[in-house]
């Protein structure tokens, strides 16, 4: 399955004399810089009929058109697993991720990935990179992510990101009493001598979170996250770097802090907590054709809720 693409476009005076690839990414700046370039060498997008290279003038009045085929992204299987649609038009679809559902297929989940599902209830967005997955969400990491279903969307949400003009603000439970809130700016990289996990190092790339507190319990906390940069595992590593590392997180946490006299359950829940108490709640950006500014929230989940419930049943058994 492929898309075909068929536009053309008259360089105006404002844009005559620069270099081709410029004015291609000013008249089709729905493509990407890197695409608008590999269809110029391939030939693809051609002036007044010639093919020229991207460092070329085009001078004003020259007709560019660019005829290329998108080709499909991967050798995915379209699988059809249910997805919580929280809204969803002819550019892009937001869901609402449960726990357990790995996000991307990878080595150990070579299916049953929102990417399956996403082939399934929209078959053309296999001509988007990555099937439209502009943005991740851990395995057991519940809430809000955008998708693009169409190219243009792609590019124009990839921008936004960058621009850091998407809000994504999350709610997690931390170990231990967070006096106030604050800003995270710490480089995140791999670790050193675990591939699989991330780490606070000097040569990371930058990486920005801003915290605050919502309710404190006797040993933990409820926090909201607002993340400016989206580095892998950025809250988990950026909360456990700063001493307070979130419940149920097997790889950044390992340790409880249990207050004295608490109950059983309470006990049970946060020693069991089956994954990071980590939600991401809040997500708003400029709709990718419309420019209208747009925002969605979702429900903290049961197990969230619960949890909750428990460590303010302790703590109010407590107070006085």
């Amino acid at each position: 399955m492929s898309e075909i693409i068929q536009l053309s476009a008259e360089v105006p005076s404002e844009l005559g004399g620069q270099r081709l690839d410029q004015v291609a990414a000013q008249l089709f700046a729905e493509y990407s810089r890197s695409r608008l370039s590999s269809w110029i060498k391939d030939g693809r997008l051609t002036v007044d009929g010639a093919v020229l290279r991207p460092r070329d003038t085009v001078h004003t009045g020259s007709i560019l058109a660019l005829e290329a085929e998108q080709e499909a992204q991967g050798e995915w299987v379209a699988q059809d697993i249910e997805l919580d649609i929280v809204y969803e038009d002819d550019q892009i679809l937001v869901i609402n991720k449960p726990a357990g559902l790995v996000v991307h297929p990878a080595a150990g989940h070579p299916d049953g990935t929102l990417l399956n599902a996403l082939l399934h209830h929209v078959p053309d967005i296999v001509n988007v990179p990555r099937a439209g997955i502009v943005h991740r969400l851990d395995k057991d990491t519940t809430g809000l992510m955008v998708v693009a279903k169409t190219l243009q969307a792609q590019t124009n949400l990839v921008d936004q990101l960058q621009k850091r003009s998407v809000s994504r603000i999350y709610e997690c439970i931390v170990v231990g009493v967070v006096i106030a809130g604050g800003k995270i700016d710490a480089p995140i990289g791999r670790h050193g001598g675990e591939r699989q996990r991330m780490a606070v190092t000097e040569g990371g790339k930058p990486a920005v979170s801003h915290y605050r507190v919502l309710k404190r319990f006797r040993s933990h906390t409820h926090v909201r996250v607002k993340l400016e940069t989206g580095r892998t595992h950025q809250i988990r590593v950026h909360m456990a770097h700063v001493g307070y590392p979130l419940v149920g997180d097997q790889t950044y946490g390992a340790r409880f802090r249990i207050p004295p006299a608490a109950s059983v359950a309470m006990v049970e829940a946060v020693k069991h907590f089956p994954r990071q108490a980590l939600h991401a709640r809040f997500l708003a950006l400029d709709h990718p054709t419309t420019g209208e500014r747009m925002e969605w929230k979702s429900e903290l989940p049961d197990d969230f809720q619960w949890l909750l419930s428990l460590l303010d049943q302790d703590r109010e058994s407590f107070i006085g």
